[in-house]
């Protein structure tokens, strides 16, 4: 039997899974071990036992083996991709300093020393003083720097979970270019490790050697290590080739490597994401992010813990849901869509604006959650929909942003991560969009992407555009209907897209008095 088995392993915020895929993308065999997100010392903090992330991975790799039709010796290879932003101290020998900070964290290190230099003018001149500001203060390492200098001192690699898990599978500090999200040095237009003379080593005065080698997407990163091969089952020497973080592996998963096809997130953070060979910010200093496209840009607007909304009124307010589907054996989603598909597109004119915590830009770091449009028709079913809805227009306003920068226009959507299993809020979001959205053949869509990156790597695929043609594909389109689409245009126009300008020095003045969100 040839070696044309494909392992691909996705470290999620919820969950690590290793699954196999073969060349035309079906998945053949999958291992899930939940994890528990993080744990906090403090408000605001996200922290997590490195450890956690190692042993799950482990977990779900040995799971795999005893699984039927699993040969670990068809494998040719494995990828990683994980969450992105979540930061790991570690020594010389690769033991952990300190509890990993994961992406969730909200600790902020205001009031420190701004960006000088020409630099500092040029940000002066341009406006854009308060949005480095708030760059610096949202680092981690300045964080760390301040308040754990015995730590900082110490740190012989600044690594990402990525470069983290790379080395514990391979026992070399490298990681993928396709990796970087996070208020680290890095050149985001020039894929590499930002020069001597930029910005952003003042912003955040990391020192280069912490920082890990690169390769690209499709490269070798390492092979895996003896050690590894005992811990996690894999064989050893099988070569470890790189991928990217979740949501750029997710965007080529979903078959998305056009820019006039945008993949859109249903996760944790909802996110909207089109591929493009140039540099473009949307917004000033927002890079574009790696895609896992060698040498491409993932140019991604997010909503910053979007689909938690979701998730708060399951907690909250779906215990009913939750019991009845356990006493009809159906998925709690298929219970929610029934309260989606109870009530009007528009739900009456209750309009949800889901900015639940701080941004950066559009929102900014005022911003709140707001509904309006309350009244005492409005029951549970209006609400849960309003909150997709109110998604759906902040996905729709990111599109619009990308079409105007980039100067080409979105005509196809693929909807993928958690909350894409809901037809009802993918047939929502087509009709909010007026058009199309499709979804993948698998709900695996960022560890489909990272097996593309391997077999393309391997050269068991020639190129990227015949790996999506032969590794990706629809399951299923929603196509929009007309007369909900009108009416969201309408909504969407004259009330969603005025609700941030008007509700702004409301959010100023509610920071003021209360002190949350802190703005200095």
């Amino acid at each position: 039997m040839s070696a044309e088995k494909l392992l691909a392993i996705d470290n999620g915020t919820q969950s690590v899974r290793a699954l196999i895929f073969d060349l035309r993308g079906n998945l053949l065999a999958r291992s899930q071990v939940p994890i528990e997100p993080y744990y906090s010392r403090e408000p605001g903090w996200a922290e997590q036992d490195p450890q956690v992330f190692w042993k799950a991975l482990c977990e779900a790799c040995q799971r795999l083996w005893s699984m039927p039709g699993v040969d670990k010796s068809a494998l040719a290879g494995v990828s990683l991709t994980t969450q992105r932003s979540t930061i790991i101290n570690v020594d010389e020998r690769g033991q952990p300093l300190r509890p990993a900070i994961v992406w969730l964290d909200q600790r902020r290190t205001p009031g420190l020393k701004p960006v000088g230099g020409i630099w500092g003018l040029l940000f002066r001149l341009a406006g854009m003083t308060g949005t480095v500001a708030y760059l610096q203060s949202e680092a981690e390492a300045n964080w760390l720097r301040a308040n754990q200098k015995e730590v900082w001192d110490k740190t012989y690699k600044y690594l990402l979970l990525s470069g983290y898990l790379t080395y514990l599978l391979t026992g070399r500090f490298v990681d993928s270019v396709g990796s970087q999200v996070a208020y680290i040095p890095f050149d985001y237009k020039n894929q590499r490790w930002s020069s001597k003379s930029d910005w952003k080593w003042q912003a955040v005065p990391v020192r280069p050697e912490t920082l890990p080698d690169l390769v690209r997407p499709t490269e070798l990163l390492g092979h895996i290590s003896a050690e590894a091969a005992a811990a996690t089952g894999i064989l050893e020497g099988l070569p470890l080739i790189a991928a990217a973080a979740d949501k750029a592996c997710e965007v080529i998963g979903a078959g998305c490597i056009e820019p006039t096809t945008a993949c859109l997130s249903f996760g944790t953070t909802a996110t909207i994401n089109t591929t493009h060979k140039d540099y473009l910010e949307v917004i000033p200093l927002i890079p574009p992010y790696p895609a896992a496209i060698p040498g491409m840009y993932s140019l991604e607007i997010q909503i910053y813990r979007g689909y938690w909304m979701v998730s708060w009124f399951k907690r909250e307010f779906g215990m009913s849901e939750e019991r009845l589907a356990r006493e009809r054996g159906v998925p709690t989603e298929a219970l929610f869509d029934d309260l989606i598909n109870s009530v009007p597109a528009g739900s009456l004119g209750l309009m949800l604006q889901p900015y639940w915590s701080p941004g950066l830009k559009l929102p900014g770091p005022e911003a709140k959650g707001a509904v309006i449009g309350f009244g005492d028709v409005h029951t549970r079913p209006y609400f849960y929909r309003s909150i997709i809805e109110g998604l759906a227009y902040a996905l729709r306003e990111g599109a619009d942003r990308t079409n105007k920068r980039s100067r080409l226009k979105i005509e196809t959507i693929r909807v993928a991560g958690g909350g894409s299993a809901s037809r009802a809020a993918v047939q929502l979001t087509a009709d909010i969009f007026g058009l199309p959205a499709s979804r993948p053949h698998v709900t695996e869509a960022s560890g489909l992407g990272a097996a593309m990156d391997l077999a393309v790597g391997l050269g068991l695929h020639p190129d990227f555009e015949t790996a999506v043609r032969e590794m990706t594909r629809v399951s299923e389109t929603f196509e929009p209907n007309p007369e909900n689409h009108k009416l969201y245009d309408a909504l969407y126009k004259r009330v969603y897209l005025k609700m941030y300008k008007r509700l702004r020095p409301l959010y100023d003045e509610l920071a003021d008095i209360t002190g949350y969100p802190a703005l200095d």
